[in-house]
């Protein structure tokens, strides 16, 4: 019964002792650290989509960690063929381009592509449009999606530490 009680102490103990940021969810502790990393990002990811269009037609756009260091994603779709560039943060230049040609990126390639078959605005506008509506927020990612039937973007922004999703129309 002694034990009981210790097992319970403790318990009641941790719920009450244990700091918050023990608790973040791996998206809190990635929003965080991207949030932290989007200060060294000299462009908006809007030209990015403008300078990925060199290599297609933007698909899909986000900011986003990779092994540490920031960057900025645009997968492109040039006739069948699918691409992810990288848009340098700094100078709004493309970095690399590589196919995409397999596994889940092409799947979300595929689906991506479906979509803005269907836009008659393009993911600049939608993203545009976003900031334009959510004064002070900037765009950290941009992926069309089919809801009932229609094209949308939906735009994540942050400003500071706030982060919000919404969705744009595409038709």
């Amino acid at each position: 019964m002694k034990t009981m009680r210790t097992i319970a102490a403790f318990v009641i103990g941790l719920v009450f002792v244990v700091p918050t940021g023990w608790a973040q969810t791996p998206a809190d502790q990635e929003h965080a650290e991207l949030a932290k990393a989007l200060k060294d990002a000299k462009i908006p990811l809007e030209r990015g989509l403008t300078a990925s269009a060199k290599e297609g037609k933007p698909i899909s756009a986000k900011y986003e960690v990779e092994d540490g260091k920031l960057q900025l994603s645009v997968y492109t779709m040039k006739g069948t063929n699918f691409s992810e560039v990288i848009v340098d943060h700094k100078t709004g230049k493309i970095a690399k381009a590589e196919p995409i040609t397999k596994g889940d990126d092409l799947s979300h390639a595929k689906e991506q592509s479906e979509a803005m078959a269907k836009a008659k605005r393009s993911l600049g506008a939608a993203a545009s449009e976003a900031v334009k509506e959510n004064k002070g927020y900037r765009v950290v990612s941009v992926m069309p999606a089919m809801k009932d039937g229609h094209p949308v973007a939906d735009v994540t922004l942050v400003k500071g530490t706030e982060w919000k999703t919404v969705s744009e129309k595409l038709d």
